[in-house]
């Protein structure tokens, strides 16, 4: 029988020590490093005593635990001062030395420290006690959150939009963008008893010809007993809203390919023809119609109770809006919301590619005849006349600011509120006329029959950071100085919130012009000062090198390098050569999701985001022309190599991640949050998503650390005092008590939520539904579901 050997007690202490020794010359080479570039003494100065303690176990000596209790203890104080008791910023700070204490303490190694020293084992010990007692005291404690409670008290609101309380007839539930349901069957009392009422599968995947922003972000809409939803090629169902059945569905034929910078679409509109404003041929064909945005530049009407096309309205159904556009090649202008629908006239937007050239499409916004299709007005962000509608031989001005997100609609003063886009390419502005600035980045009043201008409110000037208007503004009447005032909650990437008068754009909430960094690339300029509006969630100061993550103290001092390395000086710091810092980033605090507003209680709910970018000029030189090649193409994505074609430079645009692809900043990347809207004040907020969808490995089970995780998406609220918000980046859809932000619930779902979810009511019950489809450049788990949630009967 073979005799067994257990390692040599000197091979032991000799390898303890070699770890000892890798970890001492990493942290005093990166260290140093770090120092050179304007960074702490820490981590030099942690090298040199690691190095001590690999020394000191290398001769065999105890009291090397003595020296990395010091340590220890020290590592711990320093991040207490740094980051506080923020249990997800300590512990990469910790996390390593911890395990290597632990390690020391176990009795046969420090059993094979020969060289005695009194105390030097419980020394050790204490200090792994006081150091895990800090963290447990952190994880208990987070100084992120905001823990408050809502007023109760509600008052009856002035009715907006007319809406039969179990429907949801629009992607905002009204064209008012509340996103907000009267309903209360499920409250937050029995909220915990919801269960899966139905599954539907689209059947649309991605295809081999598709770029990677494929997205399924659509909230569907629910009018009587149907349900009206689009997938990500806009393929069009019409399901029974009890049971998920599909009682018909259309398919534009999409021919997508790689260079689309998206494959995305939000929702549909639904609009019911009036026998006394439309004619006896459009009430035989098409009384109630379904409007389909296709990303290849068409408006599709379909009867909505057969999906027939309906033939009267433009050319036999379709409306071509590529009709007068400087550049129809597909996929350069993408309609991917919803339009807005009047009683007389649809008001329609689009996408266009961010960052490719300046002889891009026009970005104008459109109304055509609600019945018919016909054109009845232009608005061109970027002409001289944005009313001028262009003949045969002209057309829209080209890389005119566009309107991507959904825009908002007050039926009583006949106002369409649109949340504008820059005029591209993005990221650098000196050849910009001053009819492409006019409106960038604002939020534009158009009378919706004329296309006339009401006023106009820019939230950036000469925005260089693509910080547009990424979401549908909330419409909503609130309580100011006792008087009842018509407001606009217009979310801005930078994390602002403008609160503006919505009869006049003058601010309700103030938003005074503050001065920003200077010193723009070469050629280019920068707006002296932003209006920076007091209800925010905007950073309240500069990111530091403290603020910067990792998995461990080795990948954190990576990027706390990388940071030092890069241009920022707080937000709105020029892009440059060098490299630029952008925080709040590309992706925005804000994303379409937008906000919900209860009327009544007059509260909101919020649900914004802390992920930073990094963007850096390319001058132009070999392989980077300035003039655009003939067979240059879209590339097919927002993020990476970005030609800009036609301006000094191109740019490369990617989150701020470690070598480990974890986000250098700290968490949390997403929180879930409540406003007072009679105070504008933040009552709660609460991080929100795990990262169990965003392990390199599977988990069978929840993953408890609520870190805090980025989001596409945006929440819904109820009477019932329950918000639902899926969105984030693990794959749930969740319920909170809107009074206080306590997690009630949560539904595992198959694939990624990127969508904001809806709810409504059926044969006298209430679902809540949302689609599970993922998000290709999110990187989301991709499907093709819409799932349904009700309570049981008897829980009813």
């Amino acid at each position: 029988m073979a005799e067994k050997h257990s390692p040599s007690p000197r091979l032991l202490v000799a390898l303890t020590a070699l770890f000892a020794a890798l970890c001492g010359l990493y942290l005093l080479i990166g260290g140093g490093w770090l120092v050179a570039v304007g960074g702490s003494w820490y981590y030099p100065i942690a090298g040199l005593v690691m190095l001590g303690v690999a020394v000191l176990l290398w001769r065999g000596r105890r009291s090397a635990l003595w020296l990395y209790a010091v340590l220890l203890l020290a590592t711990m104080i320093w991040g207490v001062r740094e980051v506080g008791f923020d249990f997800w910023a300590l512990t990469p700070r910790c996390d390593v030395l911890i395990f290597f204490g632990i390690w020391l303490i176990l009795p046969f190694v420090w059993h094979r420290l020969r060289v005695p020293s009194r105390g030097a084992v419980a020394g050790l010990l204490a200090a792994l006690l006081i150091g895990g007692g800090m963290l447990t005291w952190a994880g208990f404690n987070d100084p992120q959150e905001i823990n408050g409670t809502l007023r109760t008290d509600a008052s009856p609101a002035a009715a907006i939009s007319q809406i039969a309380d179990g429907d949801w007839p629009a992607y905002g539930r009204n064209q008012e963008g509340q996103r907000y349901s009267p309903l209360r069957q499920i409250n937050a009392d029995n909220v915990h008893n919801l269960k899966e009422a139905w599954v539907f599968r689209t059947g649309d995947l991605k295809q081999p010809n598709d770029p990677g922003e494929l997205t399924n972000e659509v909230t569907p809409i629910k009018v009587g007993e149907t349900l009206y939803l689009c997938s990500a090629h806009q393929r069009l169902f019409a399901l029974d809203a009890a049971t998920g059945k599909e009682k018909w569905h259309y398919d534009p034929q999409l021919k997508t390919n790689e260079s689309f910078q998206h494959v995305t679409c939000r929702g549909v509109s639904y609009h019911e023809a009036k026998a006394d404003t439309a004619s006896p041929e459009v009430m035989a064909d098409c009384p109630r119609r379904i409007l389909l945005p296709v990303n290849d530049g068409r408006l599709i009407a379909l009867n909505a109770d057969t999906g027939r096309l309906c033939e009267t309205f433009a050319s036999g159904g379709v409306l071509n809006l590529q009709s007068n556009m400087p550049d129809t090649t597909p996929g350069l202008y993408e309609p991917t919301s919803p339009p807005i629908v009047t009683d007389k006239t649809i008001v329609i937007a689009g996408s266009v590619t961010d960052n490719f050239s300046t002889r891009e499409t026009s970005g104008v916004i459109r109304g055509f005849d609600v019945n018919t299709g016909r054109l009845l007005w232009a608005f061109d962000p970027g002409a001289k006349e944005p009313n001028a509608i262009p003949s045969d031989e002209h057309t829209f001005t080209f890389n005119s600011p566009n309107s991507w997100a959904p825009a908002a609609y007050d039926a009583q003063r006949d106002l369409v509120y649109l949340p504008m886009g820059v005029s591209t390419p993005d990221i650098w502005g000196g050849h910009r006329t001053p009819e492409q600035e006019r409106y960038a980045s604002s939020i534009l009043a158009l009378n919706a029959t004329t296309g006339r201008l009401a006023w106009s409110y820019q939230t950036v000037h000469h925005d260089l950071w693509d910080m547009d208007m990424p979401s549908q503004p909330t419409l909503a009447d609130i309580t100011v100085n006792g008087q009842t005032v018509p407001a606009i909650y217009a979310p801005a990437k930078t994390g602002n919130i403008f609160v503006l008068d919505r009869r006049n754009g003058q601010p309700i909430v103030p938003a005074p012009e503050t001065p920003v960094p200077q010193g723009a690339a070469k050629g280019d300029y920068v707006s002296k000062t932003q209006p920076f509006s007091e209800l925010s969630f905007r950073p309240q100061k500069k990111l530091s090198g403290a603020d910067m993550w990792g998995a461990t103290m080795f990948d954190q001092l990576v990027c706390r390098v990388m940071f030092h390395q890069l241009r920022y000086e707080g937000i709105f710091t020029p892009p440059s050569e060098q490299g630029t810092l952008v925080f709040p980033g590309n992706l925005g605090m804000f994303e379409w999701g937008g906000i919900s507003v209860d009327p009544h209680r007059q509260v909101a709910i919020a649900n914004p985001m802390a992920l930073p970018f990094v963007s850096r000029l390319i001058p132009r030189g070999p392989g980077n022309p300035m003039e655009q090649p003939k067979d240059a193409t879209g590339t097919g994505t927002e993020a990476g190599i970005q030609p800009q074609y036609g301006v000094p430079y191109g740019v490369t645009l990617n989150p701020f991640l470690s070598p480990f692809g974890l986000p250098c900043k700290q968490p949390a990347w997403g929180y879930i949050s409540a406003l007072d809207l009679k105070t504008h004040k933040v009552v709660w907020k609460k991080r929100i998503g795990t990262p169990q969808d965003s392990l390199p490995f599977a988990m069978p089970i929840p993953v408890p650390f609520r870190l805090g995780m980025p989001m596409l998406g945006g929440p819904i609220s109820t009477a019932g005092n329950v918000l639902f918000i899926a969105a984030t980046a693990d794959n749930y859809l969740r319920a909170y008590n809107m009074s206080n932000g306590e997690k009630l619930w949560q539904g595992r779902l198959p694939a990624g939520g990127q969508a904001t979810p809806m709810t409504y009511e059926v044969n006298g019950k209430q679902y809540v539904v949302v689609s599970a489809g993922g998000h290709g450049s999110f990187g989301t788990k991709m499907g093709d579901y819409i799932v349904a949630y009700a309570l049981p009967d008897d829980a009813r």
